[in-house]
């Protein structure tokens, strides 16, 4: 952290990805374990979110894997708000709709939304739609882009600008929510990654 102050640098966020969602029984309290210690480094790290997958949201409130699911974002909120740095679910693997819904069955201000609008798009998701019904949730943005591959069946990540993702309109309506966030620009599988991202931060500057 000091290293970080010396270099005028801060610390967006802390992704901690886990082999399986939080809604699998199966080694479950060790993942929440880890989780928690992440939450604690990215507070020492000076921030504030903490970003994974949270798993397959169930359709139906009488599955099992609901309350799983369920009790794990609860345990962790509850957490997140004692140590300082907060769960961030990641958009991509599940509709807002069904975000929303599990977001509905907790406390408010649970947990948080980390929102990715190139995985929305990879996954067959709407990024404008799914902006809109989770504005109020969002705590920090990976600025991402893709395309929909309808010869291929699935969505391919590109550069910021150049996708299907609305930026105009997404930042509006963050705009309208006020939202005072990071934007994290992720480039995988760059040919020229540092012109790429310098680009991609001259787009959002832009905007």
């Amino acid at each position: 952290r000091k290293m970080l102050e010396d270099l005028n640098l801060r610390v967006s966020a802390i992704t901690f990805p886990t082999r399986r969602g939080f809604h699998v029984v199966d080694q479950l309290e060790q993942r929440i374990e880890a989780t928690k210690q992440a939450m604690q480094m990215a507070f020492r790290l000076g921030a504030s979110v903490v970003v994974n997958q949270i798993g397959n949201v169930p359709d139906s409130t009488d599955d099992p894997a609901w309350d799983v699911l369920r009790g794990s974002m609860a345990e962790l909120s509850q957490y997140g708000q004692h140590v300082g740095a907060l769960f961030a679910a990641r958009t991509g693997t599940e509709s807002s709709d069904d975000l929303l819904r599990l977001f509905d069955a907790l406390p408010h201000s649970s947990i948080a939304v980390d929102f990715d609008p190139g995985n929305l798009i990879v996954n067959g998701f709407s990024a404008s739609e799914s902006v809109r019904a989770l504005a109020s949730n969002i705590l920090h943005v990976h600025a991402t882009d893709a395309v929909r591959d309808l010869a291929i069946g699935r969505g391919i990540r590109v550069p910021l600008g150049q996708g299907s993702a609305d930026y105009p309109e997404l930042l509006g309506v963050l705009e309208e929510q006020q939202y005072r966030g990071y934007f994290t620009i992720e480039r995988e599988g760059a040919e020229d990654p540092i012109s790429e991202i310098a680009a991609a931060v001259n787009y959002l500057k832009n905007l």
